[in-house]
């Protein structure tokens, strides 16, 4: 405690101290404290959500003036401008997200008051009230609502802005609002700021978008990942891809360029029978073909041109229109070879 601190505290009456000695001692046992609204939580309530909180957090409600003497005292001074109206102090060794996002879901639904400030738009939606016709309808009708009778009840034809955020309840309204069942207020621990590891968090810093938070970070992720891969820079997440990478243009440039290699026999063989089958169809007297090769239709496509095509679709960042001119001239002499391998097979 500070010298400040004890000149404050030391003609307080007894009773005071020991209340102030207790709020420092939750202070200094939790690694986030914050200060919390409880204004318009009925006591019972109030109970019940620091029942909720066991084990996660522990709210204290004392006099302001003893608030602040605690918070002073144990270094907490960014917190004393909140202390203001019916506050408590909370404590917790969660973070303050955590701690945040579990208020504001503990919140819950409550009927507004004649002369409360609306929190947010107050809408009456469109639909059967569920209410006999009478004096009800003017009573809608007067507060803005777009109501009649139909249908031997008393409908709202269409979403009804009674009220805009900012604005005082009237009497009417209050009225109409508690017929209806209407809630238009959250009453819950109103979260005004906290401090975690000397960091002072207003709501506004606590109220992120988790899901849309977790998905920018995966996008980052892969956005780097591709860039490590198109760099070919190598670490544990990139390196099985770069090797695959790697060995698919190995062997795209193996099949290009006829390399006899065990493991590019098989393509090689069936690159070759495609482009003999490609030329044999295009000789009009099948008299002069082996009985093999009567008959035959040109494939769609050679075998040999899919695998340079895949492997083009795989590196296509890196593809240039000369590299591409390349491979035609590839496929033309690949067709010339083909050619030869058919005059030899007749002698």
């Amino acid at each position: 405690m500070s010298a400040q601190a004890e000149r404050k505290t030391e003609n307080l009456p007894q009773w005071k101290q020991e209340e102030v000695d207790e709020l420092e001692a939750i202070i200094e046992s939790y690694e986030s404290v914050g200060i919390v609204g409880i204004a318009g939580i009925p006591s019972k309530q109030l109970q019940d959500m620091r029942r909720d909180l066991h084990g996660t957090a522990e709210l204290r409600v004392s006099r302001n003036t003893l608030q602040v003497r605690a918070l002073e005292g144990t270094g907490l001074e960014d917190l004393v401008d909140q202390v203001e109206g019916q506050v408590g102090i909370i404590g917790t060794n969660e973070n303050p997200f955590s701690l945040y996002k579990e208020l504001e879901a503990s919140k819950t639904p409550a009927p507004i008051n004649e002369g409360e400030v609306a929190p947010n738009d107050i809408v009456i939606p469109e639909g059967d009230t569920g209410i006999d016709p009478g004096p009800f309808v003017g009573e809608l009708q007067s507060i803005g609502a777009n109501a009649r009778i139909e249908d031997g009840s008393i409908q709202v034809m269409e979403d009804s802005t009674v009220l805009e955020a900012g604005e005082e309840v009237s009497v009417d309204l209050a009225n109409v609002l508690n017929e209806l069942g209407i809630e238009p207020k959250e009453v819950g621990l109103d979260l005004r700021a906290v401090v975690a590891d000397g960091v002072l968090f207003d709501p506004e810093d606590l109220d992120i978008d988790i899901e849309a938070y977790e998905s920018d970070v995966q996008t980052a992720a892969a956005r780097a990942r591709n860039l490590a891969i198109n760099a070919s820079f190598p670490t544990a997440a990139t390196v099985p891809t770069l090797i695959a990478k790697a060995t698919g243009e190995a062997k795209s440039l193996g099949l290009q360029a006829a390399i006899e290699d065990e493991d590019l026999m098989p393509d090689l063989v069936t690159k070759a029978d495609a482009q003999l089958r490609a030329l044999a169809a295009q000789i009009d007297d099948e008299e002069a073909l082996p009985e093999e090769l009567q008959g035959v239709e040109a494939p769609a496509q050679p075998a040999a041109d899919e695998g340079a095509d895949e492997s083009a679709d795989e590196q296509n960042d890196t593809e240039t229109e000369e590299a591409a001119d390349e491979d035609d001239d590839d496929d033309d002499d690949d067709d010339a070879g083909g050619g030869e391998g058919l005059g030899a097979m007749f002698g």
